[in-house]
């Protein structure tokens, strides 16, 4: 038989059966043998039914745990790894930059990456063939750039033997320069040309200039004395006749890539001292639930507030269908009140056409005078001259004369003369 299967105890010799025995209160007792007792707490002991409760619970406390941070195999590249400045004001230095002697390991930091402090406490980075060490002035470690200067304070000295094919980093924006060598001339300022200070001497001035004019009018009086591609910061115009050339020097590096790492809140470094792989570490844990917890703090928000948007949306659809069957409802339903609104008679300002036909008519001759007024030559309507042949009608009442044409179109609407204004007889209506 299997050591752990299961077998039906029976009472033997060995195993008695329980005994009962009474209590001074003649309450029975019962005893259970050392060898039968199993579990002296029963209430401890977990049912299958009590088992899938809890394992519930536990795993929604578990979910509801922050994520822990990222551990490192080697604990040189996080342990002691430090963030580190040669001054205050200077910027900071970590991966890939590490600052040598006084870096605790050298797995700290990415070849041809090493800066070092000077007694003034600024951070110098050397560039392979570009004539010494140059201090940098600023660190983007999202954007994987870097600003340098000359810590002598003459960088077009340094920008003449600057040679970056040795080294990880390359220009963002590479502008040529032309180098002029001329002789001390004050007509040189009046043309705003800046001359470079530290190259000049008393005798000589030296320009650097980006503007294709410039170079043009320059090489016919100067010396040209190197053309150069110096990575500018901020790349010049033709407007910009000259410059001294002061301004950082802007670079970036490809490898190691990692400004998506830093941009996230992480920190880059070797996976370990025996290797030169790179690995992202994030040393800044999200704060707050975990993934899994808030993919369900989601759903469980989103699924309730989409039902309800659906279930108002349905409640202003049927609202709008509603008032759209009212609405044609009560458009079938408006009474006819058209025939009940009688006909308004129809009002005649001025004379009818009758009446104006029956008023004598006359043409005028050669000579005007045979008008009732001979004075009147002239039609007070249009305020014309009569002429021969013109057909003139002549009110009764008033004997005012008028164009006929004149006359018919004002007694349709005015019921009066347009001198005296007598209003004529109509005539009767005809039985």
């Amino acid at each position: 038989m299997h050591p752990f299967a299961l077998r039906e105890v029976h009472p033997t010799a060995e195993t008695p059966p329980p005994k009962c025995r009474c209590t001074e209160d003649n309450t029975p007792k019962v005893i259970i043998p050392k060898e039968a007792k199993v579990n002296p707490n029963p209430k401890t002991q977990l049912t299958p039914n009590m088992n899938f409760p809890i394992i519930l619970l536990l795993l929604f406390f578990f979910s509801l745990k922050p994520p822990q941070k990222h551990v490192i195999v080697s604990s040189t590249t996080q342990d002691t790894c430090l963030d580190a400045v040669c001054n205050l004001r200077e910027p900071v230095i970590r991966f890939p930059f590490q600052i040598e002697p006084n870096s605790s390991s050298s797995s700290c930091g990415y070849p041809g990456f090493t800066v070092t402090c000077n007694n003034r406490g600024q951070t110098l980075l050397n560039l392979p063939h570009s004539g010494g060490e140059f201090s940098i002035k600023g660190i983007d470690y999202d954007t994987q750039q870097v600003w340098v200067n000359d810590p002598d304070n003459c960088l077009p000295k340094r920008i003449l033997s600057l040679n970056l094919s040795s080294s990880p980093f390359e220009a963002v924006y590479n502008q040529e320069f032309t180098f002029f060598n001329c002789s001390m001339n004050l007509e040189y300022l009046k043309h705003r040309y800046k001359p470079i200070a530290c190259l000049s001497d008393p005798k000589h001035m030296f320009f650097a200039t980006s503007s294709s004019t410039v170079v043009v009018y320059l090489s016919s009086i100067c010396n040209v004395v190197k053309r150069v591609k110096v990575p500018v910061g901020v790349p010049f115009y033709e407007h910009v006749v000259s410059s001294n050339l002061s301004d950082d020097l802007r670079l970036s590096w490809e490898w190691p890539e990692c400004g998506r790492c830093e941009s996230h809140g992480g920190r880059c470094g070797f996976e370990s001292n025996t290797t030169s792989h790179v690995m992202c570490f994030n040393d800044f844990p999200s704060k707050g639930f975990s993934r899994c917890a808030r993919y369900a703090i989601a759903i469980g928000l989103g699924v309730p507030a989409l039902l309800c948007f659906i279930g108002i949306l349905s409640c202003l659809c049927s609202k709008l269908k509603i008032l759209a069957h009212r609405w044609v409802w009560d458009r079938q339903t408006v009474p006819d009140f058209e025939p009940l609104i009688s006909p308004q008679p129809t009002i005649i300002l001025g004379l009818d056409g009758p009446t104006i036909e029956s008023y004598p008519k006359m043409v005028v001759g050669e000579s005007p005078n045979i008008l009732p007024k001979p004075n009147d030559n002239t039609c007070p309507i249009c305020l014309s001259e009569y002429k021969p042949k013109e057909t003139v009608k002549r009110i009764p009442e008033c004997l005012h004369c008028f164009h006929a044409q004149c006359i018919d179109e004002w007694l349709p609407l005015n019921a009066s003369c347009p001198i005296c204004r007598t209003s004529p007889n109509k005539l009767p209506a005809a039985a």
